[in-house]
Formats: C-alpha cells, structure tokens, sequence
C-alpha cells in the first residue's frame, strides 16, 4: 500500500460514547505516523453541569461542542500533516443536537438557532477523505465507560446511550459527504488484540486504496 504520509490524509472517527474513539485514534495515530486531534472535553466548561441537568445545559454544551469542532475542522484544513480526528461536526448536528431536541431537553427555538449557526459554517468544513464507524452495543459501551472512570459520566442513563445508538445508525445511513467504514466494534478487541487492530488496518488500506484511485473530495 502507499505510504498515507505520502499523500495528506483526514481520517475521522465516529460513535456513541465509550465506543473506543480515542483508543483507536491513538493507535492508528501511531501506527501511521499521523497527527491526531481529540474532542475538547476536559476543556468543557458545561460538560459536568450538563450531566447533571441536561435540560438547563444542553443549547450551552452544544454550541461549545459546535465550534469547538469547527475550530479543529479548519486547524485539520491549515496543516500539511495528516491527521485523524475523534468525532466530527456532523455528529454534533444530526446525533447529539437531534437527540436532545427529540428528548425535549433542547427546546425547539434553541435547536433551530443551533441548526442556523451550522448551517452557517458547514460550507466552511471540508469533510475527512475517510469516516470510520464504531458500531457499538450498549452493554460495550456500559463497560468501556466504567473501566475509564470519568466522574462527569457517572450519571449516564441507558435510555440515553439507546437513544444516541438510534441516531448514529440514521445519520451513518444517510452519510454522503466521504467515503465511509463500518466497524461492529463488538466483535473486536482492538485495543488488546493485535490480530484485531490489524484487521482493521487492513480495512482501512482498502478504503484508501480506492480513495487514491479517484478524485479526492478534501484536497
């Protein structure tokens, strides 16, 4: 396969909370030389509250988690360096901002100001050449959210992750904006296993064999 370092390369990486993003991440961060740019969220001044009090919150999380994310979009647009990305803006917008709307903790009028101010940045944002998918149950989320102990996540409701799952799965059908991969992150233990996580290296050199051999959509 061609070196990705030959070529500049936006790789991202989507799922629900606890799906494995950063882990992930890091090893392919690694294991490819490549810059790798996480979501803010000890920076979150309104996480902690948020989990406490979501209905109070969550317009104030939202548009945080909004630029913060297209910040790093054109940070990812400034660099020669290749570069994978923990979650992307389109998550923020069609998963976390709908659930919360739909579960009538963001109120309409704060949801369509929210829908407004991305609509406003998205011809701004240049998509990754590659989005990559955790598919991921809700008991492997339980259990990867224990093992890593965030205080702030201690009150997480099953209802909730059930909820997010149901958009990840609407919104990841519907995606059009790059080449996508799919990984039934349940079946796999790609932190541990090193078997696995090749796989998935091999999944992925697959993808950008086909991307080389088209029109890139982010140069």
């Amino acid at each position: 396969m061609r070196d990705l370092n030959q070529k500049k390369m936006h790789i991202a990486i989507s799922g629900n909370i606890g799906a494995g993003k950063v882990s992930l991440a890091e090893k392919l961060a690694s294991h490819y030389h490549m810059q790798v740019i996480f979501e803010e969220v000890a920076k979150n001044p309104y996480l902690g509250d948020f989990y406490m009090d979501m209905t109070r919150w969550a317009f104030h999380i939202q548009v945080f988690f909004l630029n913060s994310r297209f910040r790093q979009n054109l940070r990812i647009q400034a660099t020669s360096d290749s570069v994978i990305q923990g979650r992307t803006v389109y998550e923020d917008a069609f998963v976390f901002a709908k659930n919360l709307n739909q579960a009538g903790l963001l109120n309409d009028r704060d949801y369509q100001t929210y829908l407004d101010i991305y609509q406003t940045i998205k011809p701004f944002i240049t998509p990754p050449n590659l989005m990559i998918y955790l598919r991921t149950g809700i008991p492997k989320l339980v259990r990867n959210i224990q093992e890593r102990s965030r205080a702030f996540e201690n009150s997480i409701r099953l209802d909730y992750l059930r909820d997010l799952n149901n958009l990840y799965e609407q919104w990841i059908t519907e995606y059009k904006e790059s080449n996508l991969l799919v990984i039934e992150a349940d079946k796999i233990d790609f932190i541990n296993n090193v078997e696995d996580f090749a796989y998935i290296v091999r999944l992925i050199e697959s993808e950008i064999h086909g991307l080389f051999s088209k029109k890139d959509p982010a140069v």
